[in-house]
């Protein structure tokens, strides 16, 4: 109830309603052809007015169509065109930017400040329709519709020919074939447009047509229109849809095209209309079979400057047959965006791609990498040289920032990570270049981990082929690494099972001397078919194939130091690691400076190798190669040492001070957490912001500062995202500056309406590809009950492989369950007891003791080639209890079996039966004692008494760290002596070919149990780890098993496997890679 004297408040917003109502301002165009064309007149104060043409401009009518919502701006017209009105001039002197949402929004005098004549009156025509399209065949032919708020029907008595001629023109689909009568509309209850378009026929648009208004709403029927041009492309029949037959859309029909005149510039041309990048081949013959519709004969061609589909052709359309091979055929590259231009077909200056928009590359971020990658995205080949010295001309247009963090190995410019955020900009005088080696490269190694190792393949009448050998040896991969200019060949080998290729044979039975300078200039066998009995691909690693990376962080320039080197990838011994060493990596990699340098496997454990130790770089290396350090594979170190690194390019992001999806926004850059300044920002980089941090699609920048101010630096403005953008590193900003605004009330406060998933306890196929994983989780057991049985799997080089069963046996299954928590193993299976496993096979000849904490800490061989097949996969049974005397170093929780159901396997029925006879016997046995004492009472002297049981605690001490890889010890079980003859050798291998110092043989009464005086194994000690001693043909038949079992024991974290500390100063490396071993026959 309302207070006597007082107004309620239902009456209040009554009158408040009036009187805003009486005050709102209006707008109309007036005499024009329509509502959508006439003189501007404006409602104010109740009183129709005009606007004065002071400074009348397209962007003034802009605003005042869409504020009609008539479409677009056609014309800015002044001087009274539609007549002069009456009444007060309302406006002058409007200046609008174009995106107001009204005329009176725009910057101007005033509210009738100015009495302006009318014979200044100004008008607009917009277009009154925002769009058209011709629907119902495609997208060139059919019914013509025109969109208002929703898409409504032109009638057929509206139109004439001379207009469908412009409507073909604007659609870009050639010239006006046809116009007819479309559907009879009788009854139909549909929007139907109210003008009559008058074109002369030379208009680029239809909205600028004059037009006449018509009352009458009825119409007989729409209006179909038929141009010359096509409605697309397409190619069918392919693995991707960049590759395949040409087939055209025509009159609403697909048909193939038959084009006499193909060639691979006309392919090149329409891989890029379909934003398919480059050709890379016109395939022979039926590659992609036969079109079952029409046939659309006719030669394709395009402008040279055009940018749409629709600006190729098609001539001469025909239905008749087609020739065999006339057929239109093409395999793009599928990588769109880059190109070079204003030099060759294989060099020039760098541009890409944003959107629509093509500009050059600055060169600031431009390296060797990425470059490589862009020479083979564009069928170039590999890159020659980025330092050209010329810009291949400076035009005008953007220069975009971007830099790219290519590994080599990616297939398109745009698979590496792209990082735009913060990045200076670049004068047109600064652009990216290349020269690649070019088009009539004929061979390329493919899937190693550079364009310098890898399987061999060559192009044979424009189609990549396999090479296979069955004697493929180091004098043949020396002439395809001096044709690829990748310097003298490291390994000759042949590819396991799981990486042959797959397709045409290109060559076979190549037998070259060694100084050919191509490897078709080899004796060689041409074959397209694979020859019975020789599936052999070969390989090839280059002295040019080593590379560097960072691994185990969650972006680039952050991590576990990483050298792959005569195809294998290890680890650097954080030995005398510091900021210089680190300071050159940073720097070899693009990334910047190093902020630290980190010790003792910051980044998590690496394995195989252990390629450098005790690196002394000065920091103005090239690279970490050029550093002084012990001669590779060298080291004294476990993989508990490896070294990485932190550069000043490391980015992160978050939000604080609120939750994981609100808060202040602060970046990660040179070291130090920053905040972001908010100038500019517009709501979609707020929303990149959530999709950058997985929390939703949506969010809104927050105005109310909640999240408390910064005190770090402020690291960036002026971020600019677009829709196609989903990270925060690919939009534009200014370049970082840690006093990027100065004012903490510029500070950027977001709030994202998405949560973050919240993150389920890591599954076993997840847990290994984070950094804080243990050996344990890198260990499982497949195929059993209760995970304490089952096949043996670890975790090696991004996914799960299993263990050979060589030399399996129960010392090996003892290590497995116990690091398990699954007890003592039962028994050690072999010949895949729990099913074949599928991937790599990591392991063979695993040589365990059984008193070891790991897996990893067992010596073993690594297996890459073919003495394994999953038919041979290592399993184990655990007993399933924990025993007490587990090492407090592993914590892992024991693993139990399930109670109720539980299944007893034959050897704990065999356990407990043998341990009840035996108490049995026992018992009867000490019956037997209690009566002869009784019997010979009083003759003590006679008979001695049973001697009290003694019982002794052997004490198994814990290996030393660095003695640990050994894995020996004074006391070890039963299971192992078998064993000892493996240490042995492997200690002489570890101070193997080219160790300075002598050991001496086992004596003959020397203790069995004596590891550490170890027989030296037979071999050469005159080929020390050289680069010459890389140059060796592995798996090649010859080989026998004697010399591949002498190879250096390895374990998957541990190489070398040393024997003792001064043993392992001169250790040298593994010179087994573990590529594909042929058995001996």
């Amino acid at each position: 109830m309302a207070t006597k004297g007082h107004l309620s408040m239902p009456v209040l917003w009554l009158l408040l309603c009036i009187q805003v109502s009486l005050g709102v301002d209006e707008m109309r165009l007036s005499n024009g052809t329509g509502p959508c064309s006439g003189r501007v007149e404006i409602k104010h104060e109740e009183q129709w007015g005009t606007v004065c043409d002071g400074d009348w401009t397209m962007k003034d009518a802009e605003v005042v169509c869409k504020q009609l919502q008539c479409g677009s701006a056609v014309q800015a017209l002044n001087e009274a065109v539609f007549g002069q009105g009456s009444g007060p001039t309302w406006l002058y002197g409007v200046v609008c930017r174009g995106n107001e949402s009204t005329l009176w929004n725009c910057s101007h005098a005033g509210w009738g400040v100015f009495s302006c004549p009318h014979t200044f009156d100004t008008g607009v025509v917009c277009s009154g329709f925002s769009g058209l399209r011709l629907t119902g065949r495609d997208t060139c032919s059919g019914h013509l519709k025109i969109k208002q708020e929703t898409w409504v029907t032109v009638c057929f008595s509206h139109i004439d020919f001379k207009a469908a001629s412009v409507i073909c023109n604007e659609l870009e689909c050639g010239e006006a074939v046809d116009i007819s009568r479309g559907t009879h509309f009788g009854d139909k209850h549909e929007q139907i447009w109210q003008e009559k378009f008058h074109c002369l026929g030379n208009e680029t648009h239809l909205a600028h047509c004059p037009r006449t208004l018509l009352h009458s709403k009825t119409c007989s029927h729409d209006t179909t229109v038929v141009c010359s041009g096509y409605g697309g492309y397409r190619l069918a029949n392919g693995s991707s849809r960049c590759s395949g037959r040409v087939e055209l859309l025509h009159g609403g029909t697909w048909g193939t095209l038959c084009d006499y005149l193909w060639d691979l510039p006309a392919a090149n041309d329409l891989c890029q209309q379909l934003d398919c990048g480059v050709a890379l081949q016109i395939p022979d013959g039926q590659s992609f079979g036969k079109g079952n519709g029409s046939v659309w004969n006719g030669t394709y061609s395009c402008k040279k400057n055009g940018s749409y589909q629709r600006d190729c052709f098609v001539s001469v359309l025909g239905h008749d047959e087609c020739p065999a091979g006339k057929d239109a055929r093409v395999v793009c590259s599928g990588c769109p965006g880059g190109r070079l231009v204003n030099g060759t077909t294989c060099s020039g200056r760098v541009e890409i791609r944003h959107g629509d928009t093509w500009g050059r590359l600055c060169q600031s971020h431009w390296n060797l990498k990425a470059a490589n990658v862009l020479c083979r995205q564009l069928n170039c080949g590999y890159v020659k040289s980025i330092q050209t010295g010329d810009d291949f001309g400076a035009e005008d247009g953007p220069v975009w920032r971007d830099a790219f963090y290519c590994d080599g190995t990616e297939s398109c410019l745009w698979d590496c990570a792209q990082v735009t955020l913060g990045n200076p900009s670049c004068s047109a005088r600064e652009a990216a270049t290349v020269i690649c080696s070019g088009l009539a490269e004929s061979l390329r190694l493919s899937g190693g981990e550079s364009r310098c190792d890898g399987r061999v393949e060559i192009l044979l009448h424009g189609i990549w082929s396999r090479v296979l050998d069955d004697d493929w040896d180091i004098k043949d991969a020396h002439v395809v690494c001096r044709q690829l200019e990748c310097g003298i060949a490291k390994k000759a080998y042949y590819l396991p099972r799981s990486e042959r290729g797959t397709g045409v044979v290109g060559l076979r039975s190549v037998q070259c001397a060694g100084n050919e300078t191509q490897l078709m200039l080899c004796k060689t066998s041409h074959s397209h078919t694979v020859p019975s009995g020789v599936p052999e691909d070969v390989g090839v690693v280059c002295s040019g194939s080593r590379q560097i990376r960072l691994v185990n962080a969650t972006k680039h320039c952050a991590g576990r130091v990483e050298l792959y080197h005569d195809g294998i990838w290890g680890t650097i011994c954080d030995d005398n690691w510091d900021l210089s060493d680190a300071n050159v990596v940073c720097k070899q990699l693009g990334c910047g400076h190093a902020i630290e340098a980190f010790d003792s496997a910051h980044y998590g454990e690496g394995s195989g190798q252990i390629w450098l130790d005790d690196v002394n770089c000065t920091g103005a290396e090239s690279d970490i190669w050029a550093c002084p350090a012990r001669a590779l594979g060298q080291h004294n170190c476990q993989h508990k040492e490896d070294a990485g690194v932190l550069c000043s390019e490391f980015l992160a992001l978050r939000l604080v001070n609120g939750n994981d999806c609100t808060g202040r926004l602060e970046v990660f850059y040179n070291g130090t957490w920053g905040s972001i300044c908010s100038n500019q920002m517009s709501q979609l980089t707020a929303v990149t912001v959530c999709k950058h941090l997985n929390c939703g699609d949506s969010g809104e920048i927050a105005r109310d500062f909640e999240y408390g101010r910064g005190s770090g630096p402020t690291w960036l403005d002026h971020i600019e995202c677009t829709e196609q953008q989903s990270s925060l590193w690919q939009c534009q900003s200014d370049p970082w500056n840690a006093q990027s605004c100065d004012n903490r009330a510029d500070e950027t406060h977001i709030s994202c309406t998405g949560r973050k998933e919240a993150t389920s306890p890591a599954t076993f196929a997840e847990c290994p590809n984070s950094t804080s994983c243990s050996d344990r989780e890198k260990l499982r057991v497949i195929g059993g009950e209760y995970g304490c049985s089952g096949r043996v799997e670890i975790w090696q080089q991004g996914s799960w492989g299993t263990v050979c069963d060589d030399s399996w046996d129960l010392a090996d299954a003892n290590v497995v369950c116990r690091q398990l928590g699954c007890g003592s193993a039962l028994s050690a299976l072999s010949e895949a007891a729990f099913g074949e496993g599928t991937g790599p096979i990591w392991l063979e000849k695993v040589h365990c003791k059984g008193t070891e904490l790991s897996l990893w800490d067992c010596p073993a061989k690594p297996l890459f080639g073919k003495n394994c097949d999953h038919k041979e996969d290592a399993a184990v049974e655990c007993s399933g209890v924990t025993e007490t005397t587990a090492s407090p170093t592993r914590a892992d929780p024991p693993r139990r079996p399930a109670t109720g159901s539980t299944r007893l396997s034959t050897p704990i029925i065999l356990c407990i039966v043998l341990g009840a006879l035996l108490c049995l016997v026992l018992a009867i046995l000490a019956g037997q004692i209690q009566r002869a004492r009784a019997q010979q009472k009083g003759s003590r002297l006679s008979y001695g008494p049973f001697s009290e049981a003694v019982y002794e605690e052997i004490d198994y001490n814990l290996m030393k760290e660095k003695e640990g890889m050994t894995g020996l010890s004074d006391s070890y079980s039963e299971s192992s002596k078998t064993k000892a003859q493996f240490y042995g050798r492997d200690s002489d291998e570890e101070n193997g070919p080219g160790a300075t110092q002598e050991v001496s043989p086992l004596p003959e009464n020397a203790p069995e149990d004596s590891y550490d005086d170890a027989t030296e194994a037979p071999g050469s000690k005159d080929s020390p780890f050289s680069e010459q001693t890389g140059q060796e043909i592995i798996g090649i038949p010859e080989e026998s098993d004697r010399n591949k079992d002498s190879q250096t024991g390895w374990s998957p974290n541990v190489p070398g496997n040393g024997t003792s500390e001064a043993d392992r100063h001169s250790s040298p490396a593994l010179e087994d890679t573990g590529y594909d071993d042929i058995e001996e026959l």
